[in-house]
């Protein structure tokens, strides 16, 4: 037995890994679930979805020989260390920060509003992208170097991320869209205004007789 892995890449195992569990997390959604089913159905003409309990059988069983092939890289003997998969996997946490806060912005510039979603957790992000930030900053200045700062990119870029889309947030939610209330009860209260009032209205089985 050779009992090492020196000869077999960190990074494949990590690859490895992360692909099979995407995988199987598809084949379980659509094989269990019968709303994935339906909208699947739906945009392809009826036609029901061709994954199959093989499909399902397939995924799982690859990533737990994943798991256990990954499991013994910190067993036996192998060459060192790799750090390429941690870069990519913290640059795609970076990538995940940088976009997750688009959405929401979009959102509020649609619908001219923020009403419906909490301030307070941009206020507590906003917190802790400045401290983190700064603590980065000053743990540069106090080695003497500064451009030490740019050694941990992500941190950097994500510090950078949050507090930029934060006051974007604040913007709008203190100076552009400062009106608290849900515009589809203003809608709702306008169709309401519009409809045929029958307040005041009398009957004549209403009245009493004397």
């Amino acid at each position: 037995m050779l009992c090492s892995v020196e000869g077999l890449s960190i990074d494949f195992l990590v690859y490895n890994v992360y692909g099979f569990a995407c995988y199987a997390l598809f084949n379980t959604a659509f094989f269990f679930n019968k709303r994935i089913g339906d909208e699947y159905a739906r945009r392809n003409d009826g036609h029901e979805n061709l994954v199959r309990f093989n499909d399902l059988f397939f995924s799982y069983h690859a990533l737990v020989l994943s798991l256990v092939t990954f499991a013994q890289s910190f067993y036996y003997k192998r060459a060192p260390a790799q750090s390429s998969s941690l870069y990519l996997l913290s640059f795609i946490k970076l990538g995940c920060s940088m976009i997750k806060y688009i959405p929401q912005a979009w959102l509020n510039y649609q619908r001219k509003s923020t009403t419906g979603w909490s301030i307070h957790n941009i206020m507590l992000d906003f917190t802790g992208g400045t401290l983190s930030f700064a603590q980065l900053i000053l743990d540069a200045i106090r080695s003497g170097n500064v451009t030490e700062a740019l050694g941990n990119p992500v941190k950097f870029g994500m510090g950078l991320a949050s507090i930029g889309f934060d006051l974007v947030f604040l913007t709008q939610h203190f100076v552009l869209y400062t009106d608290r209330y849900d515009p589809q009860d203003i809608e709702a209260q306008v169709r309401c205004q519009s409809a045929p009032s029958t307040y005041g209205s009398t009957d004549s089985s209403d009245v009493s007789t004397f």
